[in-house]
């Protein structure tokens, strides 16, 4: 006990001040602080690709047109689209017309007005076609984008009034009609009007070519469904960028339908190409010069006569 009591007796140490830790990088850089300090990572910085399942650095995707080192021409807004056809991506801005808005007043889980909201919301477009002005590679034309994000680019009558506007646009401007086609068919929402649409935008096509003007057609993926069988089947030339979905049906409900296994490659661009339905297969960023060599070569007659 006497020992123990002893230790217990003794004077403890002075109490330390803490010692500032920071090692060789504080007496090299004192006024740095936590410079490998754990930093948040944009959660959209890389991108999958489709095809090989790659991790692709966002910025260097954006850089090559979302079209991924594998080929993968990857879905993209109207917005870019745009911007990636007219010269130095400049270009006039058409206002699509207004149209009602559910005017079935069409029963679901969600109301359609809601699912347009979101819609407009996402893409900042009123639906799914965006028309635009401009001039690919120095030929004037007017063009007209479908959005699958808006609605899987389903045909409205707001689409089908757009694409008449856009029709009255190249016609009033002397201007050929480009359109890219991406859809899923005619909008479910809208019942017998928007296949409706299908007769309409036909009649506006007839318009355009009445007055001689070149009607485009460049297939992006997917394109299906009403709108195949109709304005996006009626151009003068038919592009498709690589790999792109193109038909009516789908194809599970044609292998059921006629119980048969379909070759593979069936509805794509290439598969298409090669039984006549496409006339050329095009890489994303050959577009805009292939649309002016094409365009400016129909339009020749034209600039001659103006000339005179």
């Amino acid at each position: 006990m006497a020992m123990a009591d002893q230790r217990n007796d003794k004077p403890g140490r002075p109490p330390q001040a803490p010692r500032e830790r920071g090692g060789w990088l504080a007496r090299i850089a004192p006024g740095v602080r936590n410079p490998f300090a754990k930093r948040e990572t944009p959660e959209n910085l890389w991108v999958k690709c489709p095809d090989t399942g790659e991790m692709i650095y966002r910025p260097d995707l954006e850089a090559a047109q979302w079209v991924t080192p594998a080929g993968s021409h990857m879905r993209i807004g109207a917005a870019l689209r745009l911007r990636y056809t007219f010269d130095e991506g400049q270009f006039e801005k058409i206002a699509s017309p207004h149209a009602p808005e559910d005017p079935l007043k069409f029963p679901d889980e969600r109301p359609y007005h809601d699912r347009l909201k979101a819609a407009r919301k996402a893409t900042g477009e009123y639906d799914c076609m965006s028309i635009g002005v401009g001039k690919i590679k120095g030929v004037p034309a007017v063009a007209v984008v479908q959005d699958f994000s808006f609605m899987g680019g389903s045909l409205s009558t707001a689409a089908g009034e757009a694409f008449i506007k856009a029709a009255h646009e190249a016609i009033a401007r002397d201007m050929p009609l480009v359109i890219f086609t991406a859809s899923g068919g005619a909008r479910m929402q809208e019942g017998t009007l928007s296949l409706m649409q299908m007769a309409r935008t036909t009649l506006a096509v007839n318009e355009v070519k009445a007055k001689g003007l070149p009607y485009i057609v460049v297939h992006t993926d997917p394109t299906t469904g009403g709108v195949i069988a109709s304005y996006a089947m009626l151009g003068d030339v038919h592009l498709a960028e690589p790999n792109a979905t193109i038909g009516f049906a789908g194809r599970r409900v044609i292998e059921q339908t006629i119980r048969e296994t379909l070759p593979p490659g069936f509805q794509r661009s290439e598969f298409m190409l090669e039984r006549g339905q496409v006339d050329r297969v095009v890489r994303r960023h050959e577009i805009p010069e292939t649309l002016a060599s094409i365009l400016s070569t129909l339009m020749l007659g034209r600039a001659r006569s103006r000339a005179a």
